[in-house]
C-alpha cells in the first residue's frame, strides 16, 4: 500500500536548508515547494528543489554570492549553492492567459496560498517550511497523495486553458507517478488547446511520459479523450486494424504493448511505438491472409516526419526511423556468420542489439503464448550478434587494414570516387571471409580489382 512519508525533512540537501536559513535570516519567508515536496512525501529523493519567497528577485540576487537570473521575468533567479541549483522563485500571482501558454502579467506578493493557488495539481500545491516543519496545503495534496488521485487545482478547465501544456502534464504524471485520474480533471481535457503549444514543449513532456514504467494505458486514456489525435494522429490509425490470427491486439494496441515491453530508453521506445505505423496505409488481404507490404519501408518515412514534426534532433531522429525501417530484418538464428557480419555492417554496430530488442518486445507484443523454441532461437540469435560485434570482426573501410593512400599506390590513381569503390570493393570480400583483412593479402586483391572498370 502507498503510504506519504512523514520525513520529509531527511531529503532535504544542506545546501538546500542553507538557501533557506538564509532567506528567513533576513527577514523573509522560505517554503519548498513543488516536485520536490510531492516526490519526498512519497519517499523517493528528489532530483531538483525550488523554494518559494516573499523576497523580491533582487533581493535574492543581493543575498547569495552566486546566481543566474534564469526568469527574472517571473521572479525565479537560479541560487548556486555547495554547486548544487536551487530556484528561487517569488511569490507571484499570474494575470490573464490569453495565448494558453503565459501569463500576460505576474504581480508578486507576500501571501504563500495565494503562490500556491496558481499551480496546476493539488500534489504540486505543498509548500513546506523546513524551519518549522509545517506544511502549508490549502488544496488537500497530501490527501490526494494517499489517494493516489491526481487532480487540477480549483477549476481543472480554467487551469488547462491558461497553460494547455498542462493537458499533457496531466497524462505524464498519471503515467510516471501510477496516480488515477479525478474524474472531474480528465472530463476538462479540451484537446484543441494543445495547439497553443509549441512542438518542443509537446517533445520534452512526450519524452517524459514515454519512459514511465507503463505508458501504453496512459495512452489510451489520452486517446479516450482526443488529445492523443491531436498530438500523434498517425498512431491512432491504427485502432480497429487487425492483423490476423499470429496477433491478439489491432495495431494501435500491438504498438502500445510494444512500447511497454521495451527497455525505457528513449530511442527504443519510440521505435517500438512507431514500428508499425504504416500498417493502416499498407494493409492488404487475400486468399493467404493479412499482409502488410513494405510498411517497415514506408514507416521509416514516416517515423522521420513525426519526430522532426516535434523537433527531434536529427541524429535522434535518424536513428529511431533506422530501427523502424529495418524491423523486419531476416536473419535468424541459424544464418551464416557471413550473413550476421552483412547485417552488422547494414544496420550499425550500435543498432543491431537494439534491433533485437525492438523485436523482443514485438513478439511480447503479439499477445500470443510464444514457444520455448521461440525464445530459444531469439536468444541464440541474439548471443551470435553479441559476439560478432566484440570480435575484430571489419564492418567498415575504417576497419580494413588498407588505407585509401595504399589505394592510389597499388592502382596508380589520383584522389577521387574511385578510391572509396576499391575500398568498398575490398570490404564486401573482407565480410564473406575476414581472413583476408591483412594489407599484403588486400593489396594482391586490388589486382584482380584493377581489372575491373571504375566506376
Amino acid at each position: 500500500m502507498f503510504l506519504v512519508s512523514p520525513n520529509i525533512y531527511e531529503y532535504i540537501p544542506q545546501a538546500v536548508l542553507e538557501v533557506c536559513d538564509t532567506l528567513i535570516a533576513n527577514g523573509y519567508q522560505a517554503y519548498l515547494v513543488g516536485g520536490a515536496v510531492r516526490d519526498s512525501l512519497r519517499g523517493e529523493a528528489p532530483k531538483d528543489w525550488d523554494v518559494t519567497t516573499d523576497a523580491l528577485p533582487a533581493k535574492v540576487l543581493s543575498l547569495f554570492r552566486k546566481t543566474i537570473p534564469t526568469g527574472i521575468k517571473y521572479g525565479t533567479i537560479t541560487v548556486i549553492v555547495q554547486g548544487i541549483p536551487v530556484e528561487v522563485t517569488t511569490f507571484r500571482a499570474d494575470g490573464i492567459y490569453r495565448d494558453g501558454r503565459h501569463p500576460e502579467n505576474v504581480s508578486f506578493s507576500s501571501n504563500i496560498e495565494a503562490d500556491l493557488q496558481r499551480r496546476d495539481f493539488t500534489v504540486n500545491a505543498i509548500a513546506y517550511n523546513p524551519q518549522n516543519r509545517e506544511f502549508v496545503d490549502p488544496y488537500g495534496g497530501r490527501r490526494d497523495l494517499k489517494r493516489q488521485l491526481l487532480r487540477a487545482v480549483g477549476d481543472p478547465k480554467e487551469r488547462f486553458a491558461e497553460d494547455a501544456l498542462r493537458m499533457l502534464r496531466f497524462f505524464r504524471f498519471l503515467a510516471t507517478l501510477k496516480f488515477r485520474p479525478h474524474r472531474q480533471t480528465l472530463e476538462a481535457i479540451e484537446p484543441s488547446l494543445i495547439r497553443n503549444i509549441s512542438a518542443e514543449r509537446i517533445r520534452d513532456e512526450l519524452s517524459k511520459l514515454l519512459l514511465a514504467e507503463f505508458p501504453g494505458p496512459t495512452f489510451l486514456t489520452m486517446h479516450r479523450t482526443g488529445l492523443l489525435e491531436e498530438i500523434l494522429p498517425e498512431i491512432i490509425r491504427g485502432e480497429g486494424v487487425t492483423q490476423g490470427s499470429y496477433h491478439r491486439f489491432d495495431v494501435l494496441r500491438h504498438s502500445l504493448h510494444a512500447m511497454d515491453n521495451t527497455l525505457p530508453c528513449l530511442d527504443l521506445r519510440w521505435a517500438a511505438l512507431l514500428h508499425d505505423v504504416a500498417k493502416p496505409m499498407t494493409r492488404m488481404e487475400d486468399a493467404d491472409g493479412i499482409h502488410f507490404y513494405g510498411h517497415d519501408v514506408k514507416g521509416e518515412k514516416i517515423t522521420q516526419a513525426i519526430l522532426a514534426r516535434l523537433r527531434y534532433s536529427n541524429q535522434f531522429t535518424k536513428k529511431v526511423a533506422l530501427l523502424v525501417r529495418w524491423h523486419m530484418f531476416a536473419i535468424h538464428a541459424h544464418s551464416t556468420d557471413r550473413a550476421l557480419r552483412r547485417f552488422v555492417r547494414k544496420v550499425g554496430k550500435d543498432n543491431a542489439l537494439d534491433l533485437m530488442e525492438i523485436r523482443r518486445a514485438d513478439i511480447l507484443a503479439l499477445g500470443r503464448q510464444t514457444t520455448c523454441s521461440g525464445w530459444n532461437h531469439w536468444q541464440i540469435l541474439r548471443d551470435r550478434l553479441q559476439e560478432i560485434i566484440d570480435s575484430d570482426a571489419t564492418f567498415t573501410v575504417k576497419d580494413l587494414a588498407i588505407s585509401g593512400r595504399d589505394v592510389m599506390a597499388a592502382l596508380d590513381l589520383p584522389p577521387g570516387p574511385q578510391i572509396g569503390s576499391a575500398l568498398d570493393w575490398l570490404l564486401e570480400k573482407v565480410l564473406d571471409d575476414p581472413s583476408l583483412n591483412q594489407k599484403p593479402k588486400l593489396i594482391d586483391l586490388l589486382q584482380s580489382y584493377e581489372k575491373t572498370p571504375l566506376v
